[in-house]
């Protein structure tokens, strides 16, 4: 028999906030973190803003030696998920080593140390002097190994990489080996430090990102008329995944429990969603079977929806797929809006908001949207400007990447 699996700790490292009370109270109060570009001289390149951290200071969470053997993708992840796994309660030296796992996620992993690496590289004089911790930084995987290395934690350790789906695969990944019962508690999510030359000169070259540089605070507005890409955002988001029963021995706080989740391929474009959003409806319709409800029993849809023509355009002719074209119930919003699109990290942070959207019962706004597009279709509600108080007992997250993934989780009350 499946076992069941609820969510016992989150953290989160935004650029809303660098703890999950903040990032919460900074979401709900529709506050934006698009900023400037100071991470490096942004001046001459077609976007100059991005949602960066805003105060954090890795020498308060890390010691010199972490700090200097891990690339900021890495330091996020340990910063994030130290956070959840205190939040969880759950007491490590009284488990098996191999009952606990990480399964993390990152959909460029070290961009910021193979950048550095190669342009002192270049610079040189021609002799290799790479640092010995170049590909140990680099690597993806070594998020998910640090959390394990950190904590003593011995089971099922690997990292997901999906573009943008990232983190809901990651999620996925842990709800399922839990619910086979392969470990007892993982500790999940993802991280990402995509703000470099290289990354944010990659995607302006793509014409991806918002280039509205004279006002980076509105500049992300999903579903609006006037939405011309996406904002870049950093950090992390963890998740403590645990079997249910476990769970309710030790008395632990339930914040909700996965009822389903899926993934779909579009099998259409490297870069472009599905116009008509198949494989999106196909991983939605999915994950709510598994969840044992309907669309229609879902109160609160957290969109992917990150401000790029298409790409909005996509996603809801994929829930209307589902929904029909009559009256509905269904809330939904675009929280990237406010934190900028975390990329691989983006999932576990939306997740996050899901959680605590069910728990003090209101939905978080998609702020400056103005003039909803005519082509969205009209009987969608869509929570715009200031967050609405709801009561809500099924809430769904969809995140889509490049490659054609689509991953959507659904979380259920307890």
């Amino acid at each position: 028999m499946l076992k069941r699996v609820v969510i016992t700790g989150i953290g989160a490292l935004t650029p809303l906030g660098n703890d999950v009370n903040t990032f919460w109270s900074n979401t709900v109060a529709g506050k934006s973190g698009a900023a400037k570009i100071t991470r490096f001289d942004a001046s001459l390149f077609r976007t100059q803003f991005a949602c960066e951290l805003k105060d954090f200071d890795v020498t308060k969470y890390l010691d010199r030696s972490d700090i200097k053997r891990t690339d900021r993708f890495t330091q996020y992840a340990l910063v994030a998920s130290d956070e959840a796994i205190k939040d969880s309660g759950f007491e490590f030296d009284k488990m098996d080593p191999f009952d606990v796992g990480v399964i993390w996620g990152s959909g460029q992993g070290g961009m910021d140390t193979f950048e550095q690496q190669s342009a002192e590289y270049a610079l040189g004089n021609g002799t290799p002097r790479f640092s010995p911790f170049f590909v140990p930084k680099l690597i993806a995987n070594m998020a998910s190994g640090m959390i394990s290395i950190r904590n003593g934690y011995m089971g099922i350790n690997y990292t997901a990489v999906s573009a943008c789906a990232t983190s809901n695969t990651a999620i996925m990944d842990a709800f399922n080996y839990i619910r086979l019962g392969k470990a007892k508690v993982i500790i999940t999510g993802g991280s990402e430090a995509p703000i470099s030359a290289s990354s944010v000169g990659g995607f302006c070259a793509m014409k991806a990102m918002s280039a509205q540089n004279d006002s980076p605070l509105t500049a992300s507005k999903p579903f609006d008329i006037n939405r011309d890409g996406f904002v870049m955002g950093e950090g992390a988001g963890a998740l403590v995944l645990e079997e249910y029963e476990h769970a309710v021995k030790r008395g632990a706080h339930i914040y909700a429990e996965v009822g389903g989740a899926a993934m779909t391929a579009d099998a259409y474009h490297m870069t472009a969603t599905h116009p008509e959003g198949l494989g999106a409806s196909k991983a939605m319709t999915l994950a709510l079977e598994e969840a044992g409800v309907t669309i229609h029993d879902v109160h609160y849809l957290n969109t992917h929806a990150t401000s790029t023509p298409v790409g909005d355009l996509s996603e809801t002719n994929a829930v209307i797929n589902l929904l029909g074209t009559g009256k509905n119930n269904l809330l939904i919003s675009a929280t990237k809006s406010m934190t900028g699109h975390l990329l691989g990290a983006a999932g576990a942070i939306e997740a996050i908001i899901c959680l605590l959207s069910m728990r003090d019962s209101v939905i978080a706004p998609t702020i400056n949207t103005t003039e909803i597009d005519p082509a969205i279709p009209g009987n969608l509600n869509i929570v715009i400007k200031e967050a609405i108080p709801a009561k809500l007992k099924v809430t769904m997250s969809n995140t889509f990447g490049f490659g054609g993934h689509n991953g959507t989780v659904v979380f259920k009350g307890v």
